[in-house]
């Protein structure tokens, strides 16, 4: 007996139809799918660790495959959003400054710098924001410079490791850090700004995260180290500022990547939020130390008494 093409013979010897693909019922098939058993032409079938599999399976086993993530819990990812938006956002700040002052030199001169800028005295007279927006101002080009650079290269790979929200608690904690210091310990009506504070945490925070992984911490330390001698040799920057942001920077990052697995969320998000209490029961502390207290005038010819 003569058996037809795509028919197989039956128990009996009669000619009984072949299986066909799932996908495709109009061809014949002696595959099958080794995780549903389904048959399957050769281009629905994918290789497996055992066997092959068809296209709708894996599919389905890379929508419920558990994702790596970092040390820090965050998932894995090939790109940094955040520190490109916030050099963007220093850069635009500064060519604002400076356009307004009509001086690329001198952008402290402009409006928006003596409005936004540290003073501690200023701050402690109600005008709180500049402990968060002085850290978008910069002096002159080489300050800017300086600081993006920092940003970019220890920044891009502290974000892939954190992850986006938890970079930017960091990088906001490590602001708010160095802004801190200096409205405790600064010169009442000298201005400040910059990212140092910021950028300084990240280099404490790359150097834990360094720690945590067990890898070699002699480059970052030797950063660090270079960057504390400068701001004490250098005429101008603000040491308090430098270190607030370290002390914060290298703090909070400790918090997420020691973080225990089993309940890690909710301990990140309360050491986060503890250190952000702490820096704001200090400022409020610090403040009232002050008394009352009226700030008059404009410009850096603001007086508080």
């Amino acid at each position: 007996m003569t058996v037809p093409p795509g028919s197989t013979p039956g128990p009996d010897g009669a000619p009984q139809p072949s299986p066909t693909c799932v996908r495709h019922p109009d061809r014949p098939t002696g595959l099958r799918c080794s995780r549903c058993e389904r048959p399957a032409c050769p281009e629905c079938l994918r290789d497996a660790s055992v066997g092959q599999q068809c296209v709708d399976c894996v599919r389905e086993g890379g929508a419920t495959a558990r994702r790596p993530v970092t040390v820090a819990g965050a998932r894995l990812r090939d790109k940094p959003i955040l520190v490109p938006l916030l050099i963007a956002a220093n850069v635009a700040a500064y060519v604002f400054t400076a356009v307004q002052a009509g001086n690329f030199g001198e952008n402290y001169h402009s409006d928006l710098f003596i409005e936004y800028a540290l003073v501690p005295l200023t701050v402690a007279g109600g005008q709180w924001w500049r402990l968060v927006t002085s850290g978008f101002l910069h002096i002159g080009v080489l300050h800017l410079v300086m600081n993006m650079l920092a940003l970019w290269v220890i920044g891009r790979d502290l974000e892939l490791l954190l992850g986006r929200a938890r970079f930017a608690a960091v990088y906001g904690l490590s602001l708010l850090g160095g802004s801190t210091a200096v409205f405790l310990l600064g010169e009442g009506l000298s201005p400040v700004a910059g990212a140092s504070g910021a950028v300084y945490g990240l280099m404490g925070g790359i150097a834990v995260a360094a720690l945590r992984l067990k890898v070699s911490l002699r480059p970052v330390i030797t950063v660090i180290a270079l960057n504390i001698v400068a701001s004490v040799l250098i005429p101008g920057i603000s040491l308090l500022g430098h270190v607030g942001g370290l002390v914060l920077g290298a703090a909070s990052t400790a918090a997420l990547v020691y973080a225990p697995r089993e309940r890690r969320n909710l301990v990140q998000a309360g050491a986060l939020v503890g250190l952000l209490v702490v820096l704001l029961v200090v400022l409020f502390v610090r403040d009232t130390g002050y008394g009352d207290l009226t700030c008059f005038g404009s410009g850096w010819e603001t007086r508080c008494g």
